[in-house]
């Protein structure tokens, strides 16, 4: 691994635990971060087709995969749709890559962006901050262990809403100084 991608799985997984897990933005994270279950793949891909190629091969390496040793993946990709929009329609690409393999149902696929922005929002609005990675990340999951984790935390459907109430109180200062207390983290 060189340098540069561990550079690149350090600041993700400061993300995870300062963002992620340390504002409970998603209470099924916590687990499979302390039992060390989240594989971290860092993409070389420099253009869609090559991180359609590196997507499946990773739906597949999970699909396969022992759950208790790796439970879900993060395909991080720094190289490329740096652009929002031409990732959100990459999206809809993956979806159909696990169609095509018959993993529909198995697996799916979650998104994260640095400049995300959920419809009929502005950018510069700090709900935005639930779904944003310091690099562009497909996140693998286990349609199984997702149904596990939904049943053992009620009223999920509230989850979005108590995310919206945390970080509206965080606030942009308060998202800003976060960001940089995952970069302090990342470069221990």
């Amino acid at each position: 691994m060189t340098p540069a991608s561990r550079q690149v799985i350090a600041d993700t997984r400061a993300w995870l635990v300062r963002a992620v897990i340390g504002l409970n933005l998603c209470p099924f994270a916590r687990a499979v971060h302390a039992r060390d279950q989240v594989r971290y793949v860092v993409s070389s891909a420099t253009d869609s087709d090559a991180l359609l190629a590196e997507f499946r091969n990773e739906m597949h390496q999970l699909a396969v995969a022992d759950p208790a040793v790796v439970d879900t993946t993060l395909l991080i990709h720094p190289q490329v749709l740096q652009d929002f929009l031409d990732f959100n329609d990459f999206l809809g690409v993956a979806e159909a890559a696990l169609k095509t393999a018959g993993l529909e149902g198995v697996l799916q696929v979650a998104s994260f962006h640095p400049r995300f922005q959920f419809a009929g929002t502005r950018p510069d609005d700090v709900i935005n901050a639930v779904n944003r990675a310091p690099y562009p990340t497909l996140h693998l999951l286990r349609e199984e262990s997702v149904d596990r984790a939904v049943a053992t935390v009620p009223n999920t459907e509230t989850i979005y809403e108590a995310n919206k109430r945390t970080l509206r109180g965080l606030g942009a200062e308060g998202w800003s100084a976060l960001q940089a207390q995952c970069k302090a983290d990342a470069a221990e």
